[in-house]
């Protein structure tokens, strides 16, 4: 169908089928193919499939209008010839449209069938061009591209030939502006000009400034690839954006540096360290922003405003208050809680006082971390834990020197930053497993820190200015103190956490842990109880520790459990009860049996008390002698001091042999054989010095021990009993081995008047001096004769 048959046909009818294009123009000779998901699109291109396939397609001004009328389109569109229609799903329809010619909009008609009928007029294009003229402007154009090309070498290749075979200007116009990534703006610019001279105006320029545009890129980019590797990606766009800034005359680091400013006018700090800081900062303004020394500054300046110079919180007053928190939170550990409420008591009187330096030391999983934790909120203090456990580099506490590559501050320090304040609470987390090695001794760092006449001002190698370390509360926390070196115990005031007793561990159970744990694996109180005889049971054959944490993980298992048979049932309402009888059930069988004194009295076996990490141990003594050449046999890998304590013990029974009617001979002509159970576990120490002299006085002399008697003590050559430690966890030993009597060195009489009244009842306690006393309580011919004093624990 030519022209004039178009035309005609448009005069007979009413109108063309019209769609609203968003973000998309369509000119003439151009094939595309769209997307439609409005109705009265879609019924538009039905109405022309149905008719002659024309289709009036004009670009909406805004293409977020759903509803577009008259005067939200562009006056000038394209009638197009509808080449394919696909249906996809979700209602969309894919349509293949070719431009025919232009067309200028009237009216739009609003049809029954509710699709857009549009009354347009054919537009003609106005060519008044000479074929010179013509042809000169269809070279311009293509050298244009040509260049544009050059940018752009991908759309370059492709269409370069495309056009060089074209002879019609105006068909080169239409082609270019098509095939081109222009806006849709752009391209409706080209289609709105009747004027060909005009047309190529536009085109022309609209491809002189995307080539000016890519002209510009390619420049930053050269210029930017000569400060920065080949493949640093990442830099190299940061750069491009600093030298776009540049060119705008944005100077970040000039913004930047006025921010330090106002930052630094708000800091409460000394004049001191606000010199420092305005001296780095215009130190920071002169040098050049892409330099190593720039970013070096950058992170020095942050750390010096984000340090809390002079920023203090308020510290609880309330007494009473920090006394029922740490009460709820926290069962036991009365010597901690009272410490804490004593500095409250001299902080409320004296506002300038000292804050204290304070060390616990005591078993894993006795609650050390925790309750500074909780101090921490009792005194209303910010918290900030810092781990020491392996630190082995003195840099870790007093920060790296700036000259370094990536230097940054100390723990102490960071800490202080983290906290935000100069008077938080700092826990110095396991600092008895600090180490040192050819980088430095960890532990000489702590010395300044922990030492309140020096820690006021405390030089960290990174900041280089003294901090204020006297407000600081620390509490540091440690297993034994045997591995911290005695300058740095010396400067703590420490504080011994010792062993839970059954019925302390039952009541943090109770509590505590129970509730912890129902929450942490989504249980109720009514879908899970565990019965007080569970917990003791428990507590007694399913965990052997000093802490709690293992019958925390044991109460865990059993949670754990009851939930997979809740879930598995699908019934959530149900109940479960954990009884002691059903307790194997969720953990198994028993794990430990108890150490029982033994029912008989018998030679040559006597109890000893041990210390342990997790707790006090009780340990059976046996020798036996047997024909032989005088030696002694040792085993049950005992350490070097205790197989000394043997041999001291031996020599002491000798030197007393008269006394007991013994031959000389006995000892030459006989083998003693001594041996701890348990030979796998590794044992050492002093304290069972009296409790290897009185197996090996029984063996020889035939004499039994009551089995009901457990004793710790060290010995000495001439028979007199040393002091010994750990003395609450033996006690508490002895009484789950059902022990009735215990034998104590006279010089712990302190230690056993601070052990509870709840470890000490049931048994008798006896102070001794020496051996002799020791023997007269504990073989069975000699107690009549005892002359020992005693200390009843009831």
């Amino acid at each position: 169908m030519n022209l004039e048959e178009q035309d005609k046909k448009l005069s007979e009818n009413t109108g063309i089928p019209a769609v609203a294009l968003r973000g998309l123009t369509i000119l003439p000779d151009m094939i595309i193919h769209f997307d439609l998901s409005r109705e009265k699109s879609i019924s538009a291109v039905e109405k022309a499939m149905m008719s002659d396939q024309h289709l009036f397609l004009v670009t909406q001004q805004d293409p977020n209008n759903n509803e577009p009328g008259l005067s939200s389109v562009f006056k000038v569109g394209t009638v197009a010839v509808v080449k394919q229609v696909t249906k996809l799903p979700n209602g969309i329809v894919r349509v293949l449209v070719e431009g025919s010619y232009r067309a200028r909009l009237l009216n739009f008609v609003e049809e029954e069938e509710k699709y857009l009928l549009a009354e347009i007029e054919q537009l003609f294009t106005e060519n008044d061009l000479e074929e010179n003229e013509e042809e000169a402007m269809l070279r311009e154009l293509r050298e244009l591209f040509k260049k544009y090309g050059a940018y752009n070498p991908k759309i370059g290749k492709t269409l370069e030939r495309h056009f060089s075979d074209m002879t019609g200007l105006e068909q080169c116009i239409n082609q270019m502006a098509a095939n081109l990534p222009l806006s849709y703006e752009d391209k409706q610019k080209v289609l709105e000009e009747d004027v060909l001279r005009s047309r190529f105006e536009v085109l022309a320029l609209i491809l002189s400034n995307e080539i000016e545009i890519a002209r510009v890129k390619n420049e930053v980019a050269e210029k930017i690839k000569g400060r920065v590797e080949k493949h640093q990606k990442e830099y190299l766009l940061r750069e491009q954006m600093g030298y776009i800034r540049q060119e705008l005359g944005e100077d970040e680091e000039e913004s930047e540096t006025e921010q330090y400013e106002a930052e630094l006018k708000k800091l409460k700090a000394s004049k001191e360290v606000k010199e420092k800081i305005k001296k780095e900062i215009s130190r920071f303004k002169n040098l050049p922003p892409t330099s190593s020394e720039s970013a070096v500054v950058r992170g020095y300046i942050e750390t010096l405003l984000e340090l809390p110079w002079d920023k203090t919180s308020k510290d609880n007053t309330d007494i009473t208050f920090a006394e029922n928190l740490l009460e709820e939170q926290h069962y036991g550990l009365e010597q901690v809680k009272k410490r804490i409420l004593e500095f409250l008591a001299v902080r409320t009187l004296n506002k300038q006082g000292e804050s204290p330096i304070i060390c616990l030391v005591g078993p894993p999983g006795t609650g050390k971390t925790s309750i500074a934790r909780s101090v921490a909120e009792a005194l209303h203090k910010k918290y900030v834990r810092i781990c020491l456990g392996g630190v082995r580099d003195e840099a870790e506490i007093r920060g790296h020197r700036k000259t370094y590559v990536g230097a940054m501050p100390g723990r102490i320090v960071a800490g202080m930053r983290q906290a935000g304040v100069k008077n938080p609470l700092m826990l110095l987390d396991e600092i008895d497993k600090v180490s040192s090695d050819y980088k430095g001794d960890t532990s000489a760092a702590l010395l300044e820190v922990l030492d309140s006449e020096q820690n006021k001002h405390f030089r960290d190698h990174y900041v280089e200015l003294p901090v204020d370390l006297s407000e600081v509360l620390f509490i540091a926390t440690a297993n034994t103190t045997s591995t911290i070196p005695e300058p740095l115990l010396d400067r703590m005031e420490v504080i011994e956490v010792t062993s839970y007793t059954a019925n302390e561990k039952f009541h943090i159970a109770r509590k505590y842990l129970v509730d912890k744990q129902l929450k942490k694996n989504g249980l109720s109180k009514e879908q899970l109880s565990i019965s007080d005889g569970a917990l003791k049971k428990i507590i007694q054959y399913y965990v052997r520790e000093a802490g709690v944490r293992e019958l925390e993980r044991k109460i865990g298992e059993i949670c754990r459990k009851a939930a997979w048979e809740i879930v598995k049932t699908g019934k959530k309402e149900k109940e479960i009860k954990v009884t002691g009888n059903n307790l194997s059930k969720y953990l198994g069988k028993e794990k430990y049996s108890l150490k029982k004194a033994n029912e008989t009295d018998e030679v040559g076996i006597v109890r000893g008390l041990a210390w342990t990490s997790v707790g006090g141990e009780t340990l059976q003594i046996e020798v036996n002698m047997m024909p032989g050449k005088g030696e002694v046999e040792l085993t049950g890998q005992l350490g070097d001091v205790m197989k000394e304590s043997a041999m001291a013990g031996m020599s002491y029974v000798r030197s007393v042999s008269e006394k007991y009617d013994l031959d000389v001979e006995t000892f030459q002509n006989n083998d003693f054989h001594i041996h701890i159970p348990e030979g796998a576990v590794p044992k050492d120490g002093p304290s069972a010095g009296i409790t290897m002299a009185t197996a090996i006085l029984s063996a020889v002399t035939g004499i039994p021990v009551h089995a009901d008697v457990a004793m710790t003590g060290e010995i000495t050559l001439r028979g007199r009993v040393l002091p010994i430690g750990g003395l609450k966890e033996k006690m508490l030993a002895a009484k789950t081995a059902g022990i009735k009597k215990v034998l104590v060195p006279k010089e712990n009489e302190k230690d056993v008047e601070e052990i509870s009244k709840e470890i000490k009842s049931g048994m008798e306690i006896v102070l001794v001096e020496t051996m002799t006393e020791v023997l007269e309580h504990a073989l069975v011919e000699t107690e009549a004769k005892g002359k020992g004093k005693k200390k009843d624990g009831n």
